[in-house]
Order: structure tokens, then sequence, then C-alpha cells
């Protein structure tokens, strides 16, 4: 055979054997802890593993943290509610470090909280945000106010804060701040400071390499990555014929919701949730059930849905190694 048909021929197959973005997957999970344990937690809003070590789930309507054993079984409460140190009182959101110790953002008394734990569930640091928080906005599994995104790496903090002029900044775990980084992007309600804020939330995930991903949660969906010394590299608007219909959807004034003694635009999120995979793929799960998979240059190269009981809209995921993915809600486990 000639070596260069050949090799068309083996290019051709290689080819044809990759996943197509324009072509739906289907993934069906092949593993989940057992319902008699997740039928315990009022909402697994956060599924982690650690190398070697046992799955956390954080319970946020149960103000509490948990690790299953590896086999699923073993369940153990790490931390529980109440709105003194070491315990938690309206969470918002959490992350879990590969050493097994994690973070976690709540909000006694309207404070705006985050404390850190050893992997025993032992306050080891923490801080509070200056100022009065909002009170909390929820949709579902979102955080439309206050700490929504939360990333610990086991050294630092990571925050989403539009509100300081930055969309996020990286703290030691007694809060003193290291460095911010991203400009807001331009929204075309800079007159409705509000909105405009909420319009800039999202989730900033580390990437392999050192830099981040920067997602946008609400308004026209997109996403950006900067480099390990904070330049943006490239920014990306998200397009697809599965979201089309909630982009087109997108209001140009949002309705106003009194919640307390205060009103609040509601801005309804479109991207229920973000990772980034061990390759540097990124993960983008919308409120419509289906994940856009993009690569490091940022070009979308898979469409997924995640089918367990039924077809799911993933509100975290998180990847433990070994190609899989930990889904919540129903704290699902899936081959990729």
């Amino acid at each position: 055979m000639n070596n260069r048909l050949g090799t068309s021929i083996v290019a051709m197959a290689v080819a044809a054997s990759q996943p197509s973005p324009g072509r739906l997957e289907i993934l069906p999970s092949v593993a989940a802890l057992p319902p008699d344990i997740v039928g315990r937690f009022r909402e697994p809003a956060g599924f982690e593993k650690v190398p070697r070590g046992p799955y956390y789930v954080f319970d946020r309507r149960g103000h509490s943290v948990h690790t299953v054993g590896e086999r699923g079984e073993d369940l153990r409460t790490l931390v529980t509610i109440g709105g003194e140190e070491g315990r938690l009182l309206d969470p918002g959101a959490f992350d879990v470090a590969p050493d097994g110790s994690f973070a976690v953002a709540d909000a006694p008394g309207g404070r705006e909280r985050i404390q850190v734990f050893g992997p025993a569930g032992i306050r080891t640091g923490g801080f509070t945000r200056a100022g009065t928080m909002a009170p909390r906005v929820t949709i579902g599994p979102l955080v439309l106010s206050g700490v929504g995104s939360l990333v610990y790496t086991g050294k630092t903090v990571i925050l989403s804060e539009p509100d300081t002029g930055w969309l996020l900044t990286e703290y030691t775990p007694m809060g003193a701040p290291l460095r911010s980084m991203g400009l807001p992007r331009r929204t075309g309600q800079e007159a409705d400071a509000e909105v405009h804020l909420a319009l800039n939330a999202g989730l900033a995930l580390p990437e392999p390499d050192g830099g981040f991903y920067f997602v946008f949660l609400a308004g026209v969906p997109a996403f950006r990555k900067y480099s390990a010394k904070g330049d943006l590299l490239f920014e990306r608007v998200i397009q697809g014929r599965e979201i089309d219909p909630v982009v087109a959807a997108l209001p140009e004034r949002w309705p106003r919701r009194r919640v307390g003694d205060r009103e609040f635009p509601l801005v309804p999120p479109v991207i229920r949730t973000a990772a980034v995979d061990p390759h540097g793929r990124l993960w983008v799960s919308f409120v419509v059930p289906f994940t856009y998979v993009f690569d490091a240059d940022g070009e979308k190269v898979r469409t997924v849905q995640f089918r367990a009981a039924g077809i799911m809209a993933p509100s975290s995921l998180s990847f433990p190694g070994g190609n899989r993915v930990l889904v919540t809600p129903g704290c699902y486990e899936f081959a990729f």
C-alpha cells in the first residue's frame, strides 16, 4: 500500500473515532453513591473526591459537609449547622483541595464568611468579607447574591468578586488579598449597577498550566482564559443550537424582587456550573440539560448529556481523575 495513502486512511479512522462537537453524546452513569446515603442529604450541591481518599458531599440546605468511603459506605458528618465558627449557616459555595482540606462560604447574621477546614472537619482558617451582605437570592441550586463561586487550592481561596472592580480575587486562608485579575465585561447595563454586577458574576476555575478560566453565569454566555500572570489570553462567546432558545429569551430589562426590606434585580443564570478536567478542557453546563466541552484553545469539541435515572442538568461537576466526572444532583459518576 502506498505509504501516503495508508497514512491518510489511518488519519481518517482516528478522526472518525473522535467526538464531534456537532454530534450529541449521551454519557450514562457508571456508578453512584447508594440511594440510602444520598437520601439523607437535603440538597447535595457539591460532590468531590480526593486521591486515595473519600468522597466529599456539600449539603447546602442541610448546612453541612460529609464524607463517604470510597466504596460508598461509612457516612461521616464533618461540619454541621450553626452560626459560630466551625459550623455553617446559609452556605452558598464549597470546594475541596487535593489533600482533603476544604473551604465553605456561608453567611451568618448577613455577613459573608469564608471558612477553611482540615480533612477531619476542624476549622483551620477563615475570614469575613467587609461590609454587610445583601440578602441571599437563589434559584434552585444557584446562588445569585453573595459568594456563589469559590475555589480552594489548599493554599489559597479564589472568589468571584465583580463588586470590587475585578472578576476574581485570590486570598490567603486568613483573608489577606494576594492578587486580583480580570476587568468586568461590557454589558450594556452599566447604568444599573446591580444588573451590571450580576452579569459579571461567574466561576473562576484554575487550569493545569496555572492560569484561570472565568465563566460568566448570566447574560450572553461567554468565558475568558487568563494566563498564570493574569494576562487575558482570549474570550469566547458560547453558541450552539441547544442553547439558542435560552439566549434568544434574554431580556433587555430585568424584573426586580423584594428580599427583606430591599429590592434586587432578578437575573437568572444561563449557565448552571462549569469545571476544568485534568486535560485542561473546560466543561460548561447550562440551565437546559446540555454540556459543552472546550479545548485549551477555547474551541468546542464535544456536546454531551448526562443520563442517570433520566437526562439530568448538572448543578456541579468535579473531576477525580481517571477520565471520570462526578455530578450532582444525585451524586452520580460518569466516564468520559
